[in-house]
Parts: structure tokens; C-alpha cells; sequence
């Protein structure tokens, strides 16, 4: 009996290493090991998955949503939320069409969509860091706003602008050395937002307020321009991902938009089970979108119904905030 109880605590603890390890790895790897399984299991299952052309269009699919993914991350990372995201892309492909529609040159229009997202980003920092509403209330109302405002201004309808301005479609659409330009444009601006997050006084200060936002008000940290910045800099993202879009459709979509919060939330979530435990961080952005991108060209390529597309997408949002959730528990932890 003396020997017992020894052998039981010997037991618990090899059980509570085990499972301390295998939380370790699901909140460093995690998202690269489901983007592995996808790639594994599309590369046997879908004949033309690993052509050039294939890893090509996937990247071009993925560029739009890493644009307004990453300007989400810097929101995360100052511990907020905003899920005006998709509607902020709406509305200025909107806003974009319709000026170029009634004659409005074109570096005139695209600087007055990205004034939309700017507004849009101004009335969510001034709410969320200066009236203290809840960021998930506040991002809600301003996104629901901004969807009246876009019926309104559109009538619920597409706004083409191919014989007003033809010579804008040529921003997105076409190749530069064999690669879609929108994927240059996905990778300037995620390089930027990288610099900015991690060699910037604004970067440091955006991650000192996220992981405590009363200490970094003790250590001088300005907390509400620091919020505000982030906030403005995603609605410009978002507002960036709208304009390319209505560039890509040749008009503007009252809807166009909205799916990419969603991705924006998956891919900024599984992000955080990238190398690092449970942090928002632009690289591991990158590599969520990727993975929600592999994952819809895969299901596209080997023919299920659309609907499966938002199934996956839903499940893969829940894997990334439960990665989240283990990273920042064993975080803690240690």
C-alpha cells in the first residue's frame, strides 16, 4: 500500500506532461498542422490541386481576404473586436462605382472610398475607446449603419462602371511576371502591416494595450489613440478590400463585401495557433487565410455544393478560436 500512492503521482504527473506537451503543439502548430491535413488530403483527392495554375489562383484567392484579415489583426491585438469589417468593404466598392459612374475621375473616387474607411474607422475608436461602448456593440451598430447607408446609396443594386470607367478593372485584373496583381498588392501590405506591428513604437504600444491595457495606460501608453489607430487602420484595409473587389467584379455589390469578415475572423483566430501561444500576429494571419483559401479551392476542385464551403468555414472558425483559447491557457499557464 506504501508504494501505491507514489505510483499513482508518478502516473498523474507523465499524464499531465502528455497533455501539457500535446497543448504546447496545438498552440504553436496547430493551424500549420490543419493546413498540412488539407493540403495532404486535396493533393490525393483533387486531380489538378497541385498544378501552378491551381497554387497560383489560390493565392489570388486568398489576397483580398489576408488584406482586411491582417488590418483585423491590429484591432485583436489591442484585445477588440470589429465586425464592421465586411460592411466597411461594401460600402466603398460601392462608393467607388457610383462616383466613377456620375464622372468622378478615378484617383478622386478610390481617395473618397478610402475616406470611407477612415469614417467608418473614426466612429468605431470613438465609440469603443472614448465612450467605453463594448467593441462587439459598438462595431455591430456601425457596421449595421453602414449597410443602410450603402442601400441607400445603391438601392440594393450592383453599380457597373465598365463604360464610365474601363481603364479601372486594369487594377486588379491581369498579370504581372505570371502572378495576379492583387497578389502584389496582398503582400505590400502585408509586409507593411508586419513592420508596423513589430518595428514600430505604434506596434509595440497596440500589443502592450492588448496584453494589459491598465498597465500600459500606468507605463505612458496613450490607450485610446493607440485603439483608434487600429481601428482606422483595419477599416482602411477593409476599405482597400472593397475597392480591389469592385475592380475584380467591374461594379460595385451592395453585398459584395460581407463574407469577409467571417474569413477575416477564421483566419486572424487560427493565426494565433501559428508559432506563437494564443497572440494575434500578421505572419500566422497569413497563414489562416491560406488555410481557409486551400480549404475552398480543395472542395471547389473536387465538386461539393457550395453550401459545404460555409460549413467548413463555420467548423474552421471554431477550431481557431478553440486553438486560441488552448494557446492562451497554456500561455498562462507557464
Amino acid at each position: 500500500m506504501q508504494n501505491v500512492a507514489p505510483a499513482l503521482g508518478a502516473r498523474q504527473t507523465r499524464i499531465r506532461s502528455f497533455g501539457q506537451s500535446v497543448t504546447l503543439v496545438i498552440g504553436k502548430y496547430g493551424a500549420i498542422m490543419v493546413l498540412a491535413l488539407l493540403f495532404a488530403w486535396f493533393s490525393v483527392a483533387a486531380k489538378y490541386f497541385l498544378t501552378w495554375d491551381n497554387s497560383v489562383q489560390i493565392l489570388n484567392q486568398a489576397a483580398l481576404s489576408a488584406i482586411s484579415a491582417c488590418g483585423l489583426t491590429l484591432v485583436l491585438a489591442s484585445n477588440q473586436f470589429d465586425l464592421s469589417v465586411g460592411n466597411t468593404a461594401s460600402l466603398s466598392g460601392i462608393v467607388v462605382a457610383m462616383l466613377m459612374i456620375n464622372g468622378v475621375p478615378i484617383p478622386i473616387a478610390i481617395a473618397a472610398a478610402l475616406g470611407v474607411g477612415v469614417a467608418i474607422g473614426l466612429c468605431n475608436s470613438f465609440l469603443v475607446a472614448y465612450l467605453k461602448v463594448n467593441a462587439l456593440v459598438a462595431t455591430l451598430g456601425v457596421g449595421s449603419a453602414a449597410v443602410g447607408v450603402n442601400y441607400f446609396l445603391s438601392g440594393g443594386a450592383a453599380q457597373p462602371f465598365a463604360f464610365a470607367a474601363p481603364a479601372f478593372n486594369q487594377i486588379s485584373i491581369g498579370n504581372w511576371l505570371g502572378i495576379p496583381k492583387d497578389v502584389y498588392y496582398m503582400v505590400a501590405i502585408v509586409v507593411v502591416l508586419w513592420a508596423l506591428l513589430n518595428r514600430t513604437v505604434l506596434g509595440r504600444n497596440v500589443q502592450a494595450v492588448g496584453g494589459n491595457a491598465e498597465a500600459a495606460r500606468l507605463a505612458g501608453v496613450g490607450t485610446m489613440s493607440v485603439t483608434s489607430a487600429a481601428f482606422i487602420i483595419c477599416s482602411l484595409c477593409a476599405s482597400v478590400t472593397g475597392i480591389l473587389l469592385a475592380s475584380v467584379v467591374g461594379s460595385g455589390q451592395p453585398t459584395g463585401g460581407d463574407g469577409y469578415t467571417m474569413t477575416a475572423f477564421a483566419a486572424a483566430f487560427l493565426g494565433t495557433a501559428v508559432l506563437r501561444e494564443g497572440q494575434f500576429h500578421i505572419v500566422g494571419t497569413v497563414v489562416g487565410v491560406l488555410t481557409v483559401a486551400v480549404g475552398f479551392n480543395g472542395l471547389t476542385l473536387i465538386g461539393v455544393p457550395s453550401y459545404v464551403q460555409f460549413f467548413f468555414q463555420g467548423v474552421l472558425l471554431i477550431a481557431a478560436v478553440s486553438f486560441s483559447t488552448v494557446a492562451r491557457q497554456h500561455s498562462k499557464a507557464s
